[in-house]
């Protein structure tokens, strides 16, 4: 049985392509608000290259965060969604949400903490 070089592996990983993960936790009063704002999306992550596709999860129990999963092709591609005029078209609803509580004084609606990976396997 013949193992894999290290290169080989990370060849690999790349190949099955790049994850991001945004854990995202709401004010109840929010929760509603948060779901419409992913049900009537720009949609502008979708016209980006290298993207793979996206899942929003909601959450089971109260309290707990509601994922959002983006797919990429790799790390580059989504650093560059991240850096475009796409993804500020893509958030400006929410950021402007954020704006307006901090102009009135209040906690933000929503937190986001978020993360990635590489794909090992699938």
């Amino acid at each position: 049985m013949q193992t894999q070089t290290q290169p080989e592996l990370t060849e690999q990983a790349e190949s099955l392509g790049f994850v991001a993960i945004n854990y995202i936790t709401c004010q109840p009063h929010y929760r509603e608000r948060f779901e419409e704002l992913f049900r009537t999306r720009a949609k502008a992550i979708d016209r980006m290259p290298g993207f793979r596709g996206m899942y929003v999860l909601r959450p089971q129990k109260e309290g707990e965060p509601y994922l959002v999963i983006s797919h990429w092709e790799s790390e580059a591609h989504f650093r560059a969604w991240v850096q475009s005029p796409e993804f500020l078209e893509g958030h400006r609803r929410g950021f402007e949400d954020l704006r307006q509580a901090r102009e009135r004084g209040e906690e933000p609606p929503m937190q986001s903490d978020f993360k990635t990976y590489e794909i090992l396997t699938r």
